[in-house]
């Protein structure tokens, strides 16, 4: 992977990590693009730059944490089904469902269903006044949505709201959620990531990553509040719109060109 390559990926992966439209599944699609031949680095370099982004949530949210404890149970709570379906399905879910056609046949459905949810959330109140009051139940409820998102192209962020809303959160409140659930998270996934895959990371591999990871945290800082200035004027509908036409045209330019659609 060269430098380039990096840059594009890690600018993919700020933009599009906290946004309902999988960053996972916009970095298998570059990565296929760009025919990069070690899918076993960028497989991990995908998974580990993530925590750039994770950094920027948590420069912007650091006070939330100094409130109460609540939010540390609560996100513990919600992280508990995720790290359970993680840590025994890392292996299969990264060697079957890594590829362009999991991606875009995700990206078509999930689409479809944030049309829906656009249309039955829109005058939504929240049942809670502060993130925090959610309760333990609904906490792990959103935590089970959450591990939709290890299909690629299914979006962390997409599941969680999703969870985060039939859970009782208004739009904007699922969407912080999704923020906040995404640190332990995304620590996890690529600290178990870094290894299980340490002997094959070398010096100049390293160089890389954190080159991703700062280029992520940078970009991901400016989308996340855009994101929120975005959602509370336009809802969720044009990013399902968006989800629906990259996933039919990647499926087609894929067939054109006889891109491998499978692992």
């Amino acid at each position: 992977m060269s430098y380039l390559q990096a840059l594009i990926i890690a600018i993919i992966e700020g933009l599009t990590e906290f946004l309902p439209v999988s960053s996972t599944g916009h970095m298998i699609l570059a990565t296929s693009l760009m025919k990069i031949e070690n899918k076993n680095f960028a497989d991990t370099f995908e998974i580990v730059i993530q925590l750039g982004a994770i950094m920027a949530v948590l420069f912007l949210y650091i006070k939330r944490f100094f409130v109460s404890i609540n939010i540390y149970l609560k996100l513990l709570v919600a992280f508990i089904p995720t790290g359970i379906v993680g840590f025994l399905a890392y292996k299969t879910i990264k060697h079957y469902l890594f590829n362009p056609f999991t991606v875009s046949i995700s990206l078509v459905i999930g689409g479809v269903l944030l049309i829906l949810l656009d249309k039955w959330s829109e005058k939504k109140e929240s049942e809670y006044k502060e993130v925090e009051d959610l309760s333990y139940a609904s906490a792990f409820k959103i935590g089970l949505f959450q591990c939709l998102s290890m299909i690629p192209g299914v979006s962390r962020a997409a599941a969680t709201i999703f969870g985060g809303i039939f859970s009782g959160f208004n739009r904007q409140q699922a969407a912080e959620f999704s923020f906040l659930l995404a640190i332990p998270t995304m620590f996890a996934a690529s600290g178990y990531d870094l290894l299980k895959e340490k002997d094959n990371i070398h010096s100049e591999d390293i160089k890389l990553l954190l080159f991703g990871a700062v280029v992520a945290f940078i970009v991901a800082f400016f989308a996340i509040k855009a994101f929120i200035n975005f959602l509370t004027k336009y809802g969720f509908k044009h990013f399902g719109y968006y989800r629906i036409a990259l996933g039919i045209l990647f499926l087609i330019y894929a067939l054109a060109a006889g891109i491998q659609l499978s692992a």
